[in-house]
């Protein structure tokens, strides 16, 4: 598959010199909305955050990271996060650290946030982290305490994980990897925002990338490394976890290096 076209389109004056400060950072160009047809993937504002578009007439809607939607709302109050959070050693230690070395679009580490977690999230692809950017900095505005509140708990650290200097990673208790999958069991097509977001990034042949990440993890001086899985997928670079914790279509295997303490 080719690589998309990509580019920065402003749809108002208003917005100008916020977008080309996107383009510039992103290394973009910035169109007017009647030349967005000259790029297959376009970064607009929606909503007052940056989201993720199609080109095309009949594309679907825009994708953004929307940490204050219904979305994610639901999510709190869903069986996944209590899996997530044992996995990870929710309650353990106060406030637990934690590096999502694979951010994507956030909602895990958003979820673990709300759980009460330090979150700093790592994204090497520069489009999502813009994404990721734009939605903190706008719930970290809003006057929903809650939300704000949350956002205030995470950091964004745009890049690969493994180049994070050790300052940054002194104090981190528990690294979390949600590596993309390369193989679908299933041929339902996926959901719009993953279908955006392979398209972007592209699908992985096979593994060996993630594989060489949880390597890496597993030798940072962390008390634990968590990696969500397919529920059927085989351990990453089969590698015989501590323990594992199932859930209905994922798991996470657990690698446990040291024990987490009970108070920060």
């Amino acid at each position: 598959m080719s690589t998309p076209r990509l580019a920065v389109v402003c749809d108002s004056d208003d917005d100008r010199q916020h977008l080309a400060q996107v383009a510039a950072e992103l290394g973009l160009p910035l169109l007017e909305s009647t030349d967005a047809l000259a790029a297959d993937l376009l970064l607009r504002l929606d909503q007052g955050r940056l989201a993720l578009v199609q080109g095309g007439p009949a594309a679907p809607g825009p994708v953004s990271v929307d940490f204050g939607g219904g979305r994610m709302r639901q999510r709190r109050r869903g069986g996944h996060n209590e899996l997530l959070g044992k996995a990870l050693g929710v309650g353990r230690k106060s406030p637990l650290r934690v590096l999502d070395a694979t951010a994507g679009l956030g909602r895990d580490s958003f979820v673990l946030a709300d759980l009460g977690c330090e979150v700093l999230l790592c994204e090497r692809q520069p489009v999502v982290a813009a994404l990721l950017g734009s939605a903190l900095a706008q719930a970290r505005g809003s006057d929903d305490d809650w939300l704000c509140a949350t956002a205030q708990r995470m950091q964004l650290a745009p890049g690969d994980a493994r180049q994070l200097p050790a300052s940054s990673l002194a104090g981190i208790d528990v690294i979390y990897l949600d590596p993309m999958f390369p193989h679908r069991g299933k041929s339902a097509a996926v959901k719009k925002d993953m279908a955006l977001f392979q398209r972007l990034i592209g699908i992985p042949e096979d593994e060996t990338d993630s594989e060489a990440l949880l390597q890496w993890a597993l030798a940072q001086p962390v008390a634990r490394v968590a990696v969500k899985r397919p529920l059927k997928a085989p351990p990453l670079a089969g590698g015989k976890p501590s323990h594992q914790i199932r859930g209905k279509a994922v798991r996470f295997d657990v690698h446990v290096l040291a024990a987490l303490g009970a108070n920060g």
